[in-house]
């Protein structure tokens, strides 16, 4: 079963995503839509990961060997430059995208585990990535004129 891989991949984006989002918020301290949602959403993405670590001490006896590769980096850190905060929030939808698919994928294999526990926690979880992925992908388009136009 490669369900514990699948979580450890998905443990490991909510980290990166949080990580991101605070790197975010920091380095473009100056965009005031960031600041407090940025702070917001990383808490979220650091609860979440923390969440799955009971799944995946719980499903990691039934894994066999790790696929290579299995983890890629989306987020290098902030940029800094004209497109700098349009590329961040580019990268950063990247991430959050990532989550996202992936707790779509753990939550049809929890219900085909009949996991009650875990298919609560997905439900939980996924939503308020789903809600991070909104507000970034408005903050992207948003700024997308600006930044690509205007400039």
């Amino acid at each position: 079963m490669h369900l514990a891989h699948y979580l450890t991949l998905l443990q490991t984006a909510e980290r990166d995503l949080a990580s991101a989002l605070r790197a975010v918020a920091e380095a473009h301290h100056e965009e005031p839509a960031v600041q407090d949602t940025a702070r917001l959403t990383a808490g979220w993405a650091d609860e979440h990961a923390e969440r799955l670590q009971a799944f995946v001490d719980r499903y990691a006896p039934l894994a066999p060997d790790a696929p290579e590769e299995l983890h890629v980096d989306l987020f290098r850190g902030p940029r800094t430059g004209g497109l700098a905060y349009l590329r961040d929030l580019h990268d950063l939808v990247l991430q959050a995208t990532t989550c996202d698919v992936s707790w779509t994928l753990v939550g049809q294999a929890a219900k085909g585990a009949r996991d009650e526990e875990l298919t609560a926690a997905v439900r939980a979880c996924d939503g308020e990535t789903g809600r991070t992925l909104a507000w970034l992908t408005t903050l992207l388009k948003t700024s997308a004129t600006q930044a690509l136009v205007v400039a």
